[in-house]
């Protein structure tokens, strides 16, 4: 069952339920606001590259934790981007 919070934020829940990571298959849950807030904080100081090896410039405004919390995916503009080389450590 979906959170307040990931009605919220426009991921319906029917559709997280079927998303996976495209480079392991892992189920995707919806980015803590705490685990943003981190991951945007090391974005804003330049630390943060994404898997294909480029700085990522533009702060996370919302997404997709990995079932292992190795990797977040963005969503941008309500849409999740699921490409294996946008994917950030988090």
């Amino acid at each position: 069952m979906a959170t307040p919070s990931e009605k919220k934020r426009g991921i319906d829940p029917e559709l997280l339920s079927i998303l996976a990571c495209p480079q392991t298959h892992q189920g995707l849950r919806m980015a803590t606001a705490e685990e943003l807030a981190r991951l945007n904080a090391r974005v804003a100081s330049g630390k943060v590259k994404n898997q294909a090896g480029k700085p990522v410039e533009q702060a996370f405004e919302d997404g997709l934790m990995r079932e292992d919390e190795k990797r977040i995916y963005p969503i941008r503009d309500g849409i999740p981007v699921l490409f294996i080389d946008e994917g950030v450590t988090p």
